[in-house]
């Protein structure tokens, strides 16, 4: 019994597939096998797959707060780390504003 697939909701391993979705009879939670795959994984605003370690740059103006001036467009950031579990999936450092957290949609893989 190892093709049993937990449910991502309420890890119950009492799940069965029906109309090509995933049905758990604990919670009645559904899902996308498919798209539980790519749940873990955080894409660039190209749709590129980042990975820890990699560098990235900004792809528009974004203004920070307590800041007097945002960080610029074509500001290029090494060494990213990934947070999937948190809305700002970046934790960075940037040049002259220090640690920050960025959304991944608001840059390109380098």
């Amino acid at each position: 019994m190892s093709d049993v697939i937990l449910c991502p909701k309420c890890q119950s391993e009492y799940t069965y597939e029906q109309d090509g979705m995933m049905v758990c009879s604990q919670c009645f939670n559904e899902w996308d096998p498919a798209e539980a795959a790519n749940a873990d994984k955080i894409f660039d605003s190209n749709g590129n797959e980042l990975q820890n370690g990699d560098s990235v740059v900004v792809i528009k103006d974004l203004p920070v707060k307590g800041a007097p001036k945002p960080v610029k467009a074509g500001t290029k950031v090494k060494n990213i780390r990934l947070r999937p579990d948190s809305d700002h999936n970046i934790d960075c450092k940037i040049d002259g504003f220090g640690s920050m957290a960025l959304k991944s949609e608001f840059v390109k893989k380098a």
